[in-house]
Order: C-alpha cells, then sequence, then structure tokens
C-alpha cells in the first residue's frame, strides 16, 4: 500500500473517531440534566407538600449549585490527572442515587442535603466530558465540537422539560420526576462507559516525556489562577450562568402559578427556552469558528447584550399571551445560553491543552458559584414582592454585567494582540 493511500485512510480513521467520540460523550451529557433541572418542575408540588417557603427553595437550589461549583474546582483538575471516562460514569451512577432517595425524602432540610451532594455528582461530568474533546478535537474546530456539546446540555434540559411536563400533566406527585426521568441517564452512561476512549491511541500526551501526570496539581492551579484576562473571563461567565439558571430554575414557577391545569397549554411556554438553548449553543459554537474566525468574546459580547434586551423585555409582558411568549423565550434562551459554546474554547486558547481541564473546571465553579448566589435572592424577592416577574429583571441585570465585562476583557487583548496558545504551539 502507497504511504499516501495509507495516510488517507489514518485521516479518515481519525476523522470518524473524533466524531464518534463526540457523539458519545453528547449522548451521555443528553440526559444528565434529568438529574439536575427536573428540580424546578418538583418545587410547586414540594414546596405545597412539605410547607417550605420559596426562600428556603431558593437554599435548597443554592446548596446543589455550590455543590457543583465546588466539584468544579476539584474535579477539572482531577480530569487532567485520571480517566475522564471513569470520572463521567462514577458521577451518573451516584446522581442518579441521590435522586431516588430524595424521592422518599419528607424533610425540607435533608433535601438541602441531598440535592447539595447531587450537585458535586453532577460536576464529574461537564470538565471531563470537554477534556474527552479537547483530546480528540485540534484547534482550528473545538468551537464546532464545543457548539455540539453545549447544544447536548441544551437539549439536555428540552428532554428534561418535557419529560417532567409530562409526567405532572399525567398525574404524576413531583416524587416520580427524581425516579423516573434519571432511568435515562442510566443507559446512556453505560453505553457511554463501555464505548468511549479518553484520547487517541499514541496521541502526544501518551508520551512519557509529555504526560499529564509530570504537572503537579498546584502548578495547574497557579498557571491558571494567574491567568488576569482568564479569570475576568471566569467573572463574565459566573453572571451568563446566573442568567442562564435564573431562568432555568424560575420560570417553571411563573408558568405553573396557582392554576395551570386551568391553562395547560401556558406550561408549554417554558420548553421554548431550552430548545432556544440547544439552537443557540450549536449556532454559536459556528459563527465563532466561521464568521468570526475564532473570535469569540465577540460573539459572547453581542448575544449576551441581545439577552439583556429580551429577558427585560419579558418583564412587561402577561404571561397569557401565549405566542409572544413563547417567542420571547425561545430568544432568551437562544441568546443568554448560546455564548457558554464561545466560553468553553476559550480556555484552552490562553491556557493550553495540559491546563484546559483545570481551567475549563474554575470557569465552570465560577460559574455555578455566581448561579447559586443569586437563587436564594430570587427566591425571596419573589416572596417579598408576591410576583415572579422580578426573575427577568435580575436575569436582565446578570446579562448585563456579563456584557460590560467581556467587553473589557476583549479591549486589554486586542491591545496585546492575543493569539491562541494552541496556533502558537
Amino acid at each position: 500500500m502507497s504511504t499516501g493511500k495509507y495516510e488517507k485512510q489514518q485521516m479518515n480513521k481519525n476523522t470518524n473517531s473524533k466524531w464518534t467520540m463526540l457523539l458519545l460523550t453528547m449522548v451521555c451529557y443528553l440526559f444528565f440534566y434529568t438529574g439536575r433541572h427536573n428540580f424546578g418542575w418538583a418545587i410547586s408540588g414540594l414546596s405545597k407538600e412539605l410547607n417550605v417557603s420559596y426562600g428556603f427553595i431558593g437554599w435548597i437550589s443554592f446548596a446543589m449549585l455550590i455543590g457543583y461549583a465546588l466539584g468544579q474546582l476539584i474535579n477539572g483538575n482531577l480530569s487532567d490527572r485520571l480517566s475522564p471516562k471513569l470520572m463521567v460514569l462514577t458521577g451518573a451512577y451516584l446522581s442518579i442515587a441521590t435522586n431516588v432517595a430524595i424521592s422518599f425524602a419528607n424533610d425540607a432540610r435533608l433535601i438541602l442535603f441531598l440535592w447539595g451532594i447531587n450537585g458535586y455528582f453532577q460536576s464529574l461530568a461537564w470538565a471531563p466530558g470537554g477534556k474527552i474533546i479537547n483530546n480528540w478535537w485540534d484547534s482550528t474546530e473545538r468551537g464546532k465540537a464545543f457548539g455540539f456539546y453545549t447544544m447536548s446540555a441544551g437539549l439536555s434540559s428540552v428532554v428534561t422539560y418535557v419529560l417532567s411536563i409530562f409526567l405532572l400533566q399525567q398525574g404524576y406527585e413531583w416524587r416520580m420526576l427524581f425516579r423516573l426521568p434519571v432511568l435515562c441517564l442510566l443507559v446512556t452512561a453505560t453505553i457511554f462507559f463501555i464505548f468511549i476512549k479518553d484520547r487517541p491511541e499514541g496521541s502526544e500526551l501518551n508520551a512519557t516525556s509529555g504526560s499529564d501526570t509530570d504537572i503537579s496539581w498546584r502548578h495547574r492551579y497557579r498557571m491558571v489562577l494567574s491567568n488576569s484576562n482568564f479569570l475576568l473571563i471566569c467573572i463574565a461567565f459566573g453572571f451568563e450562568s446566573m442568567a442562564r439558571y435564573g431562568l432555568i430554575f424560575w420560570v417553571p414557577i411563573h408558568y405553573l402559578g396557582d392554576n395551570w391545569k386551568q391553562q395547560p397549554q401556558s406550561v408549554w411556554v417554558t420548553f421554548f427556552l431550552p430548545l432556544g438553548m440547544a439552537l443557540g449553543a450549536l449556532c454559536f459554537g459556528w459563527l465563532s469558528d466561521t464568521v468570526l474566525k475564532g473570535n469569540r468574546m465577540v460573539a459572547i459580547r453581542g448575544g449576551m447584550l441581545i439577552s439583556c434586551l429580551l429577558t427585560l423585555s419579558m418583564y412587561f409582558v402577561d404571561k397569557n399571551h401565549f405566542g409572544l411568549s413563547a417567542t420571547l423565550m425561545l430568544g432568551a434562551g437562544f441568546f443568554v445560553y448560546g455564548p457558554q459554546a464561545c466560553f468553553w474554547p476559550l480556555s484552552p486558547d490562553l491556557l493550553g491543552l495540559r491546563h484546559n481541564g483545570t481551567g475549563t473546571g474554575i470557569m465552570n465553579m465560577f460559574g455555578y458559584l455566581f448561579a447559586a448566589l443569586g437563587e436564594p435572592l430570587i427566591g425571596r424577592i419573589i416572596d417579598v414582592s408576591g410576583s415572579t416577574h422580578v426573575i427577568f429583571i435580575v436575569v436582565a441585570l446578570a446579562c448585563l454585567t456579563s456584557t460590560s465585562i467581556i467587553a473589557v476583557v476583549y479591549q486589554k487583548m486586542k491591545k496585546s494582540e492575543f493569539r491562541p496558545i494552541a496556533a502558537r504551539t
């Protein structure tokens, strides 16, 4: 066989393999939110049965998000040293077990504890999954790859919303929302475990002189935390996540209300939120790689500014206006979540592959820390004001703050003529 023909076959094999690994990771993550975003749909029934205020519900949500943030700080670093495949599987199975345990709980304080550790278990998936993708995809196509990966997270919300709405409309109580949807995760996590590979055979990270394990965990944290531009991007990502979770957790409450069974079609307005998120992730990843030629911060800045305007307008819209509400919800989801597909590739761009897992984990830690701080705040404001429309004011302010920070970082890096590490090595 000629050398040229052999090289072409190897190239085709590598292309097929990287798509296979991406799709396996996506399919697994597609059902991860069945163990996390189901909570918003259980709030109404849980609150009534256990006599829990929305303020305390906010603290339960806070516990999960803090658990997730802490997990990101730890597990991103671990994914640079351990098998990402095993970390994802461990997180999936432990999250399933915790959800089932919550479904039998009758004490709100116990639910707070269990939901908090569930956040940590859920954190075992994203950064390790991103590590697998970065191992298989090079810098010129990571925007596209992370667009698909982030889209799977958005679609995960779609799946969870559809399953939760269906179960509620069939008359199932809130406890079943913690038992039935996670069965899908059980199946897909097992498929992931059987077929996934951490990295291509013979990749440079497997070489003894360039292995991941020759760098200490302290060095990884020091390298990431000393990068001021990356930390500012993490703060901008934190406000983006505060906006995102402000919508994900509280929009179901806004549209459920006390009489949703008299107007069941209003609940389906919420379906357009995760649908818009999934579409936004795919489009923003493509946009940053092709139209903007890797200029990811311009895409982030534009997306967050538009999401600010859309969510602010939702404050003035009556939730009974189905068509207008659905359109705004689709747009808000598209622009508030789409920029995430551009945030994630900034980790290997600024830090390089060897510190990417740690960087991704720290970025996600910022995201969930900020989101956690927003949850009890929103819950308290709803209790005091008696209106769920205030959700959109808080979200709009978070979007505007994210826009401002990313604009400052962009100007700083533009002056320094920044080029991604991957393009320099």
